[in-house]
């Protein structure tokens, strides 16, 4: 771990952690730290994250000891509707283009984080991200292996292929990427705030860029959006206290699968061992299959979230847990509250830039941000190089389900940020990759729970992911031999991945302990980022 009695940022690249690091030496706060390093974020990796898409934070108030939540994601144009998508012959909403589009949330996540949290004037947090889009930065290794495997979503789009494949190519490890159409929106947000970005000149870009391409965005799609200030949903584990952010983001699954795994003593199980993964394995399927049939936008559908989340609920749902034998599919439950739906269909967005800050008076910003897919919709906005993000995917045409698609109701989200504390010690933690991040967080939960393992040791434990259908799961190869022979005999199909494979996951965290004032940063080895601590005053 990075020790530090000053603030630490940690963040999947290390320029944005240093930038977030910067912030706090210029007497910033974690809430400034966070807004800067994702900035920065949004121009070194514009396959995850950036303006055009969404963004949510849970933030802890080391002196008052609350803890709030953040939902900066978006909704749906008012005329993208079902009948209008059926009026073009569409059965479904297309993966990428202009009509998977949503409002993007990320700059008024931005705005109501820094006016409630911040310190800095609002337009220093942007001068590294505008540095970097100006005058470039060398393609780090993580981004030259990702960056060609989805290029092709520019193909139907020249604009935006001639600004992310330079010379018709993904940029190459080390090969120094600008994107001065970028930094000049950048540039507009710090002098003029989030107006900018929702009435300004750029709102305006973006109606026209969605007016050429044949979609339905309007001005009043963007000028009426508001981020919105949240009560975090929790759970108690072990005695420690876990929030997450509660609907439409999905991670009212995580403390679904805390509350399941909680009736079960896996602290004597050992922390890579058959019966502690069956447990985790069965309760993911169990929380998930009441995630997809309950969980909407509460401001459309009834989610029965305290039912969902209570623990009698949970005690129910674990007796369907055989030690045994794998079941391979469960069927929703019915908890307190719920109302008759339809299923939700998945939706497993899996590009996703997490980071989180801690200054050194201890507060605590933990945020998360996506564009859904990689690159989201391909749709760059015209004079901007802001890729607008796809998740109207995260929306169905099903009649009846609750994530059906209407006008300005925000989509099931995969996005996270995440939160634990107990006593005087406080955590910010997060696990990207898309539908497995309820599962990656009850996992990290439990590392320090139950095993009593460090931040450090909670990110780099070995983790699965489920994948496919029935009794499907990707499992890194540090699992012992025995565990995975184990996991087969009960009726598992286990496909094992590198020692520390990108597809169970990568993570940050940071931790405040309020008795003696140290802070403590990690950052997961799947990804190529860094804790990085405040430099001294010196």
């Amino acid at each position: 771990m990075v020790v530090s009695r000053l603030g630490i940022v940690a963040a999947e690249q290390p320029l944005a952690s240093q930038a977030g690091a910067s912030i706090l030496a210029e007497g910033g706060s974690a809430a400034d730290a966070a807004i800067a390093a994702s900035a920065v974020m949004g121009v070194m990796q514009p396959m995850m994250n950036g303006m055009g898409g969404d963004d949510f934070a849970i933030v802890y108030n080391a002196r008052t000891g609350k803890v709030t939540g953040l939902n900066a994601s978006g909704w749906a144009p008012e005329r993208l509707t079902p009948s209008y998508l059926h009026s073009k012959g569409l059965q479904h909403i297309p993966d990428t283009g202009i009509l998977s589009v949503t409002v993007p949330g990320a700059v008024m996540g931005w705005w109501e984080l820094h006016q409630r949290f911040g310190k800095l004037p609002w337009k220093d947090l942007f001068q590294p991200a505008i540095y970097y889009a100006s005058h470039g930065f060398p393609i780090p290794q993580w981004d030259s292996m990702y960056w060609p495997a989805y290029a092709g979503v520019f193909r139907a789009d020249a604009v935006a292929a001639s600004i992310y494949l330079p010379g018709g190519h993904a940029p190459k490890l080390g090969q120094v990427f600008r994107n001065p159409e970028y930094a000049r929106a950048l540039e507009l947000v710090a002098s003029q705030g989030e107006r900018a970005f929702y009435e300004g000149s750029i709102a305006q870009a973006i109606v026209k860029t969605s007016r050429e391409l044949g979609g339905v965005i309007e001005p009043e799609d963007l000028s009426d959006y508001k981020a919105e200030w949240v009560d975090p949903i929790e759970t108690d584990y072990r005695g420690w206290k876990v929030f997450e952010i509660p609907p439409n983001s999905q991670g009212i699954a995580a403390l679904e699968m805390l509350n399941i795994m909680a009736q079960f003593p896996l602290s004597t199980y050992g922390p890579v061992s058959t019966r502690r993964y069956h447990v985790e394995m069965q309760a993911q399927k169990l929380a998930y299959a009441d995630l997809y049939r309950y969980l909407g936008d509460p401001r459309f559908v009834k989610v029965p979230v305290a039912g969902m989340i209570s623990m009698s609920y949970a005690r129910e749902r674990a007796k369907l847990i055989n030690m045994d034998q794998a079941k391979c599919s469960f069927q929703p439950g019915i908890p307190p509250g719920a109302g008759k739906v339809i299923a939700a269909m998945p939706h497993p967005g899996t590009d996703t830039s997490y980071l989180t800050a801690v200054d050194r008076d201890g507060n605590i910003v933990s945020f998360i941000q996506s564009l859904a897919g990689a690159f989201g919709s391909g749709v760059v906005v015209r004079g901007y190089g802001i890729i607008l993000q796809n998740r109207a995917t995260g929306f169905t045409l099903r009649p009846g389900s609750p994530d059906v698609l209407a006008p300005h109701k925000r989509p099931f989200h995969t996005i996270m940020p995440a939160f634990m504390e107990k006593g005087d010690l406080h955590i910010g933690f997060g696990v990207m990759r898309g539908g497995n991040q309820p599962l990656a967080h009850a996992q990290f939960v439990s590392d320090i729970a139950d095993y009593k393992m460090n931040i450090q040791q909670a990110l780099e434990a070995p983790r699965f992911n489920h994948f496919g259908r029935d009794c499907g799961y990707l499992i890194e190869s540090r699992v012992p031999k025995s565990t995975l022979v184990g996991l087969s005999v009960l009726g598992y199909n286990l496909r094992v991945v590198g020692p520390y494979a990108e597809f169970v996951g990568g993570g940050q965290a940071v931790l405040h302990d309020s008795a003696t004032g140290v802070n403590y940063g990690g950052s997961d080895p799947r990804k190529d980022g860094e804790a990085i601590p405040q430099p001294s005053p010196h």
